[in-house]
């Protein structure tokens, strides 16, 4: 009886130290296979990203213009206004701004502010009084300054220089 016990014994030892070397080489070798998945995969992205990051970075800046920081020109001193409204005399003060991103142009554009400034008084004081109390008004106020203040910039130096008018200070009396 002692032969038939130890010969399953002798038996089972081999088999299950070959099952747990299967194993492990399995695992080992699963392990592996996903290593050098991943690192593959990493390696072809990586080298992929460079060169497609570096082709529209060359194609862009080119492409894309610079933009230039604003320069804003107060007009000196506040415009003041009269309206004869309802058998009253009204009042108007405006303080202007322009804004600008071409320096040269206004530079070559302060040489005309008298000019600008007459074209300024007689838009201002053309207005009514009541739509200037409106908020729509005002803007309607804002585009005609714009206007006319590009009219005389292309007349005088070739281009619109000024992008903008803003109103810095309105005060209705």
């Amino acid at each position: 009886m002692a032969k038939k016990e130890a010969a399953p014994a002798a038996d089972g030892q081999p088999a299950g130290k070959s099952k747990l070397k299967l194993i492990i080489l399995i695992v080992v070798g699963l392990l592996l296979a996903v290593g050098l998945s991943v690192g593959g995969t990493w390696f072809i992205l990586s080298k992929g990203d460079k060169s497609e990051e570096a082709k529209p970075a060359e194609a862009a800046a080119p492409a894309a213009p610079v933009r230039q920081p604003a320069i804003y020109q107060d007009l000196m001193p506040a415009f003041v206004v009269n309206f004869s409204h309802q058998n009253r005399t009204r009042y108007l003060q405006v303080s202007m701004a322009l804004m600008s991103r071409d320096a040269a142009g206004m530079e070559k554009l302060k040489v005309h502010m008298p000019v600008l400034r007459n074209r300024l008084v007689m838009l201002l004081s053309g207005q009514d009084f009541a739509a200037l109390q409106t908020p729509l008004g005002k803007e309607m106020l804002l585009q005609q300054a714009l206007a006319s203040v590009q009219e005389l910039a292309q007349k005088e130096t070739g281009s619109t220089v000024v992008e903008q008018v803003l109103f810095t200070n309105f005060v209705l009396q």
